[in-house]
C-alpha cells in the first residue's frame, strides 16, 4: 500500500493517489471522515497487475481519518501520516494530512 501526494500550485488542493496491492480482491475503495464512510465515488481502478489505484482532491490544510474497503473488511494503510484512535468505531484509523 502506498499513498502520493501532489500539491497543486494553482489551487488550495491536493492530489492524493492512492495504491493498493490486492491482487486476490474483487473491489477496494477508499472511505473515511471526508466521504461519510461511504464506498460509492472512491472505489480504486484494479489495474492487470493486480494494484487497485486511484487518485481522489483534498482540500489543503486539513486532516482526514480513512481506510481502505477491501471485499468489504477495513484495513488501516500503514503508510499514512499516522493513526489515530476512534472511540464511535472502536479502533485505529489511519490518518492523512495534507
Amino acid at each position: 500500500m502506498a499513498i502520493s501526494k501532489q500539491y497543486l500550485k494553482s489551487k488550495p488542493v491536493c492530489k492524493v493517489t492512492f495504491s493498493v496491492e490486492a491482487k486476490e480482491a474483487k473491489k477496494v475503495a477508499v472511505v473515511g471522515d471526508f466521504n461519510n464512510w461511504d464506498p460509492k465515488g472512491s472505489a480504486l481502478k484494479k489495474l492487470k497487475n493486480g494494484t487497485f489505484k486511484g487518485t481522489l482532491n483534498f482540500p489543503k490544510d486539513h486532516s482526514y481519518e480513512f481506510k481502505y474497503l477491501i471485499d468489504g473488511e477495513f484495513v488501516n494503510e500503514l503508510e499514512g501520516d499516522g493513526l489515530q484512535w476512534n472511540d464511535y468505531a472502536g479502533a485505529e484509523n489511519s490518518v492523512l494530512k495534507v
